[in-house]
């Protein structure tokens, strides 16, 4: 069980780094940058603190539907950071904006459909 002192080794995949990058390029033309600055450090907290307390993320209700439970997420509304613990690591799938088809991009992303 995840706890107190124990720390996670957290690792993007290359997958989860294209989304920050997209995500803050389109804020930086939608909005600008210094908002697109702030919105990626929260991001980055959430999937930092994922070091400490990674089995609290709660399972995808599109892949709990289909019995798949290896993979959690953390939310930071609207954004869902999708993840999978593998021993002492948490390895960051993807970070996408929860209100798009999600399980579309769960299926394409995690498991190659």
């Amino acid at each position: 069980m995840a706890g107190g002192s124990r720390l996670y080794q957290v690792l993007l995949t290359r997958g989860a780094e294209q989304d920050l990058e997209s995500i803050h390029g389109y804020l930086c033309e939608a909005d600008n940058p210094a908002s697109a600055g702030r919105l990626l450090d929260r991001l980055m907290d959430v999937v930092d603190g994922l070091a400490r307390f990674p089995e609290r993320g709660a399972y995808p209700k599109e892949l709990a539907a289909l019995g798949i439970r290896d993979y959690r997420q953390a939310v930071f509304k609207p954004w869902r950071v999708v993840y999978r613990v593998i021993g002492d690591r948490v390895v960051v799938y993807l970070i996408v904006d929860g209100w798009r088809d999600m399980q579309t991009v769960l299926a394409r992303r995690l498991l190659g459909a």
